[in-house]
């Protein structure tokens, strides 16, 4: 049974149509199946996704983005690696399930594959935890990425997460502590990294992992701080307005393009990724391809490097480059005062006590 947004209501009753002419002994009595009229009908549900999702706004992108039949991180995993070996554990704490690690083969080299998985029936979401990660996932993430770079292992993440779980016990075990030391070990990483958006990127949870040498996402995926829901309700104290908080985000794949967050689009099949499959995965994988073969001449300075000026450069009207830019050009000049700031925070105590010298001066001399 396909799943319906609420922008494709057309789309629904032509394909609703369709499935009863292909299936005629259904209906009254028994007939042929018009083929001609199931071409003509095709032809028109073609034609009307086409218009719809070339004009799609952004909350409807989102709403694209979340849709449950999207195919996932494990469908990826399953179909663009060889030799897939799972590994399990953080080694402090216990076993994360929302999010799949372990070492494979893409195209006959050695990756380490990490991804983001929500579940695909309610019973895997509850098991996944909605694709919402805990410090123990983050922690094991570090674990093997550190082991990869040991290895000169690159390193491949598939985000697709509404946000680190915010519950109790996560806090408890170090949340926010999980999520900045995942970042600045992926920073700090030798070996070429790609993240791949496709599906949510929410907030710090999807950060963790996406501070990478290329930043890709899905023409119908998101990438934002925070959910449309969630802005909406803090900047308007109205849940409703989500389409006004996601055109305010800037979280469409196309925007952060332009805005130089990310660095690659893969274009999706017209109606979505979940429409298509096939031609998602084939799109993918040319892009996984494409990148690991573009990074795997650069020694490991120049990887760091890379990636440090990448994300140096987001706000700066600059992107990714192949050569490494001087670092000079990115560095924050400080004016005479700031210097003189600087100085006085410095030596602020002898500075105090100079002062305090001097006032006692002027009080005697006044009683000579």
């Amino acid at each position: 049974m396909r799943n319906y947004l609420n922008f494709e209501e057309e789309i629904k009753n032509l394909e609703t149509e369709v499935d009863k002419l292909k299936d005629p002994y259904n209906n009254e009595g028994l007939s042929e199946v018009d083929t001609n009229k199931i071409s003509k009908i095709q032809s028109e549900i073609d034609q009307k996704l086409r218009e719809v999702y070339s004009d799609l706004n952004p909350w409807q992108t989102t709403l694209v983005a979340r849709h449950e039949d999207r195919p996932k991180s494990k469908f990826f995993i399953d179909n663009l690696f060889e030799e897939f070996i799972p590994i399990s554990g953080d080694r402090f704490y216990g076993e994360d399930k929302s999010v799949l690690t372990g070492f494979a083969k893409f195209d006959g080299h050695s990756v380490l594959v990490i991804g983001q998985e929500k579940g695909d029936d309610l019973d895997s979401r509850i098991k996944r935890n909605f694709g919402m990660m805990r410090p123990e996932g983050y922690r094991k993430t570090i674990r093997l990425m550190k082991l990869a770079d040991k290895f000169r292992i690159p390193i491949i993440s598939f985000i697709d997460t509404p946000g680190a779980y915010p519950g109790v016990g996560a806090e408890d075990r170090g949340q926010a502590e999980a999520i900045a030391k995942t970042i600045e070990c992926s920073m700090e990483l030798g070996v070429p990294t790609l993240s791949i958006i496709i599906g949510e990127g929410g907030s710090g949870g999807a950060i963790a992992l996406s501070s990478s040498s290329k930043v890709i996402m899905l023409s119908n995926a998101i990438y934002s701080v925070i959910s449309p829901e969630g802005c909406a309700t803090i900047l308007w104290r109205d849940p409703t307005k989500t389409l006004e908080a996601a055109k305010a985000m800037k979280l469409s794949a196309k925007d952060l393009l332009n805005l130089g967050v990310i660095d690659e689009i893969i274009t999706e099949p017209v109606g979505g990724a979940h429409r298509d499959r096939d031609l998602t995965l084939k799109n993918i994988k040319n892009s996984i391809g494409k990148n690991l073969n573009e990074l795997k001449n650069l020694n490991r300075d120049e990887i760091i490097n890379q990636r440090k000026n990448k994300f140096l450069s987001i706000g700066r009207g600059g992107g990714f480059t192949t050569q490494l830019t001087d670092e000079s050009s990115l560095s924050m000049k400080v004016s005479f005062f700031g210097h003189l700031k600087k100085i006085t925070y410095m030596f602020k105590r002898e500075l105090i006590v100079v002062g305090f010298l001097i006032l006692l001066f002027f009080v005697f001399y006044s009683f000579l």
